[in-house]
């Protein structure tokens, strides 16, 4: 590990030279990806560095502490090299961390689909429910939320709804997000006050560039129609709602939020593009072993993660075994908690992976 850092250190500087060449510069589009770069290996370095100089002066305390004889002093030292000791420590847990293999979609700007599932009217609400949930959580760190398309029902609830979320890696926080989420809770028509089970199902993709899914203009189907449900004045007036067909896959986006059928096929060629992605990726992970997957979670759609117990005001995760009693706030967008412990459990399943390869 400690080649590796001194070999990214090296890496740093000269890129720290690089783009501080006004011939690079003079290359825009080089210079920009040399910046991305050094930016990403900014924060390894620095930590790397604050452990050397921790290092360097535990190793002058304990010759310090050899040639002391005063008692006062040598408490003093030993002080001192505990304090040391404990940083070089933390150091080198969070060196273990930043080394490890990165999510290239960590920064990317992310698509959430979320569909009711079995419960028909209360899972179409439970679904909105999620949307909120995300929402909020999104306006808590200033991101920004973007409708791509809903199917709203009567009662407010929605039996689908993809929305677009752009902010500062938004993909590292939400991808543990996909899964089956399951509600349980009297619904206001349920008269007698029986507990009801329903679900929604979440998926979370992350923006796609072009150049990663090339589509051929052959192998699109475009379909145009009115929109219809709750979508204001010119619903019903104009052909401006676009299905998409994918004809290789089968795949059908369809897009109706916005008034000008340009901007709605723009929105539903990204949602396909970022499902047809995932459909790559999904492909991909089933050829590598099974002790190089995340243990987190697979992010199959199948897969139970989740549940929200309102009698008893408590939200559980399945995956790690997690349960806060703070399902008011949870659901109000307060979510950090429970990504954190995704988050932590999922790198410490990366380390464990990675075995003696991340001792020092």
């Amino acid at each position: 590990m400690l080649d590796r850092l001194h070999f990214l250190e090296n890496k740093y500087d000269e890129l720290s030279n690089k783009i501080s060449d006004p011939t690079v510069m003079a290359n825009q589009k080089e210079w920009q990806k040399l910046c991305k770069e050094h930016a990403d290996l900014e924060v390894i370095v620095t930590k790397y560095r604050e452990y050397k100089e921790a290092e360097t002066d535990l190793e002058a305390n304990k010759e310090m502490l050899n040639e002391e004889s005063d008692r006062d002093m040598r408490e003093m030292i030993q002080e001192e090299i505990k304090s040391l000791t404990e940083t070089c420590e933390t150091c080198q847990e969070e060196l273990r961390i930043l080394l490890l293999p990165k999510d290239p979609n960590d920064d990317k700007n992310v698509f959430i689909e979320i569909r009711g599932g079995a419960g028909g009217d209360e899972a179409a609400l439970f679904a909105a429910n999620l949307f909120r949930m995300y929402t909020r959580y999104a306006e808590r760190n200033r991101w920004k939320v973007e409708v791509m398309s809903a199917n709203e029902t009567d009662i407010g609830g929605f039996k689908e709804v993809v929305f677009m979320v752009k902010g500062d890696r938004a993909y590292s926080k939400l991808k543990y997000e996909s899964g089956v989420h399951r509600v349980q809770r009297v619904p206001d028509t349920e008269s007698s006050g029986r507990i009801h089970t329903s679900t929604a199902t979440v998926a979370v993709l992350p923006e796609v560039d072009d150049v990663e899914i090339e589509i051929g203009a052959n192998d699109i189907r475009t379909d145009v129609f009115r929109a219809s449900g709750n979508g204001g004045q010119c619903v019903n007036t104009t052909d401006s709602a676009v299905r998409l067909t994918h004809l290789p896959t089968g795949l059908v986006v369809s897009c109706q939020d916005e008034k000008s059928q340009l901007k709605n096929k723009e929105k539903a060629m990204k949602i396909l593009k970022a499902r047809l992605f995932e459909a790559a990726e999904a492909e991909r992970l089933a050829g590598i072993a099974e002790d190089r997957k995340s243990q987190v979670g697979t992010g199959d759609r199948s897969e139970r993660i989740r549940t929200y117990n309102y009698p008893q005001g408590r939200v559980t995760d399945h995956r790690i075994g997690v349960t806060l009693y703070k399902l008011d706030a949870f659901l109000d967008g307060d979510i950090d908690e429970m990504l954190n412990a995704l988050i932590t459990t999922d790198q410490a399943e990366k380390m464990k992976a990675m075995g003696n390869s991340s001792e020092f």
